[in-house]
């Protein structure tokens, strides 16, 4: 195992495309801290400061199935399984573990920029200030958001195997189909692993599920899908 993740993540972390979520991943960040912090006006309560600290999970879905897929799209995800020696599901087990732990990379990126940014604006507001616990949570339920988004992402693109089909549908459902549910009941938007995610990253706040409610809902959405997507690899051709 360890020489196939060592060349999975040696794949990840050597291609332009990890510096392109990295740098979007900080874009949010500075830019959630302004909207939340410095544009929405003024915070005077823990659950609005805390979303100054969020960060977007739904980047890594992004970066996991723009990866994966793209191992299928340029005919590389075979030759790793054969220079491997180990069946399919092995060699997916072990990219998704490279995407991880990229994710927990990229998560704690993002994490420390928000929070560098954020606490000294969040300074000048009124009310209670954010704890050491506080912070220490919110950092917590965002780098859980990204690994597990990263997971969910990377099983996605070994089942669906076209980075752009995947993308398109990813934002589709995410941008459309997600807020027309959410309009209908928000309890059933906050059981997706798009509303687990947001409630997980504090990105929403006084809704339906506590944070620890919507780590297990996420968590139980990726181990579904990841199960799945090992599986359907082990039973496929990779041509």
């Amino acid at each position: 195992m360890s020489h196939l993740l060592r060349g999975e993540l040696i794949k990840a972390v050597t291609t332009r495309t990890l510096l392109g979520f990295a740098v979007g991943g900080v874009a949010y960040a500075v830019l959630n801290v302004l909207a939340v912090a410095v544009w929405a006006g003024t915070l005077d309560e823990v659950p609005e400061k805390e979303e100054a600290l969020s960060a977007l999970p739904t980047l890594l879905l992004l970066w996991g199935l723009v990866g994966t897929a793209g191992e299928y799209r340029h005919r590389t995800a075979a030759p790793a399984a054969l220079v491997g020696r180990r069946h399919r599901g092995f060699v997916l087990s072990a990219r998704i573990t490279a995407y991880a732990l990229t994710g927990l990379l990229l998560g704690t990126l993002t994490t420390m920029v928000s929070v560098g940014l954020a606490l000294p604006l969040l300074s000048d507001h009124p009310g209670p200030d954010l704890t050491s616990g506080d912070v220490g949570a919110v950092v917590a339920g965002n780098l859980v958001a990204f690994v597990l988004s990263a997971i969910l992402g990377a099983a996605l693109g070994a089942l669906i195997r076209s980075p752009v089909l995947g993308v398109v549908v990813l934002l589709i459902v995410n941008f459309a189909v997600i807020p027309l549910l959410s309009g209908v009941s928000e309890s059933m938007a906050n059981l997706t692993p798009f509303g687990a995610a947001g409630v997980l990253s504090r990105m929403t706040h006084y809704t339906t599920l506590s944070v620890v409610e919507a780590g297990w809902v996420l968590a139980a959405w990726t181990a579904a899908v990841a199960l799945v997507a090992v599986v359907v690899e082990r039973r496929r051709d990779l041509a």
